[in-house]
């Protein structure tokens, strides 16, 4: 017989991503619609450890689809990392009287809601975490997507049209660096969108005299005057590579870094879409006993994976994409 959940709290959690509100706004709905209570957590597990949080209900997640960021405010917090941090944020659940949390963000923000599940049940209360997956380098291994990749892809595209305008124009080099410390999801897919010379990503070793300086080249013999080079924050500093490219090739290369300018914004339909359905899911697999699971998409579904085998899960880089990047700027038909 499953047990029927009276309360959840819901959370956002390490770096915030475009779309996180829209998730937020469809977990609150949904509980309401079950009959479910539901508590906002602000700043993450540190709301939880400071008892900071505030009652929510459908008419005040009104509005917020749209926004970007987070109203319930976001952190990362080393407290939580202990057992006696997590101790304080589950005093916290036992006097709001959550059975559940909803926590969105990355695989840390789930290995901490993995970690205060196992202590609550070590000490005798049931508490059950699901995940929502949250980032914008799309980097969680047991997600094929994750909310804000979209909207963050979109933000750079459209910088860097811009950029392109006046590169074109002073015929010049533009770097451009984008986020993905440790994935080149974003560099990739946004190099492929604007049709760069060149894009480094940190899946794949940077061979400057073949991933640069030859690239530029053979855009020149083709006849172009300007070039766009994409570079993953994970590969390597923009700026070191324009001073290379500058000593290489003479070229006076005007460096840019997007910065957290990816992280902002309204959210675009994919993500808002995807961030509803992902809500949805997480309500109704605590209403259901399916907990301590990430709701994750998989071949274009929306499904929930046991939380400690979806920990284990890696994700393949889709080198087929560089290869196609690679087809398309090595000749003339590299210009966008």
């Amino acid at each position: 017989m499953e047990k029927q959940i009276h309360r959840i709290g819901v959370l956002t959690s390490g770096g915030d991503a475009p779309g996180m509100n829209a998730a937020v706004r469809a977990v609150v709905r949904t509980a309401m619609d079950l009959g479910i209570g539901c508590v906002g957590i602000r700043r993450g597990w540190n709301g939880l450890i400071a008892s900071d949080f505030v009652q929510l209900d459908a008419t005040s997640v009104s509005h917020i689809i749209d926004k970007g960021g987070t109203v319930l405010y976001t952190a990362r917090s080393e407290e939580f990392m202990t057992e006696e941090g997590r101790a304080k944020a589950l005093s916290t659940c036992k006097l709001l009287g959550l059975e559940g949390i909803v926590a969105i963000g990355g695989d840390g923000t789930f290995r901490g809601a993995l970690a205060l599940s196992r202590q609550a049940a070590a000490s005798g209360y049931d508490l059950q975490v699901v995940g929502i997956p949250a980032t914008i380098d799309n980097d969680i291994g047991c997600s094929h997507y994750t909310i804000g990749f979209d909207t963050a892809c979109n933000t750079a595209v459209q910088c860097i049209d811009k950029l392109r305008d006046t590169m074109q124009s002073h015929e010049r080099c533009s770097v451009v660096e984008v986020m993905g410390r440790r994935a080149g999801h974003l560099a990739l897919y946004v190099g492929i969108s604007v049709g760069a010379t060149a894009v480094l990503i940190p899946e794949r070793d940077v061979d400057f005299d073949r991933d640069i300086v030859e690239k530029i080249r053979q855009a020149r013999l083709a006849g172009t005057t300007h070039y766009m080079v994409v570079v993953a924050e994970g590969a390597g500093s923009a700026a070191d590579i324009g001073k290379r490219i500058h000593d290489a090739l003479g070229l006076d290369p005007r460096v840019t870094v997007l910065g957290h300018i990816q992280r902002g914004g309204s959210p675009t339909a994919r993500d808002r879409e995807t961030a509803s359905r992902m809500g949805y899911m997480a309500v109704a697999a605590l209403a259901s006993s399916r907990g301590n699971c990430i709701i994750a998409t998989q071949d274009g579904r929306i499904v929930d994976l046991d939380m400690e085998e979806a920990l284990q899960m890696k994700k393949s880089f889709p080198m087929d994409r560089y290869q196609i990047l690679e087809a398309l700027t090595l000749s003339g038909s590299h210009r966008s």
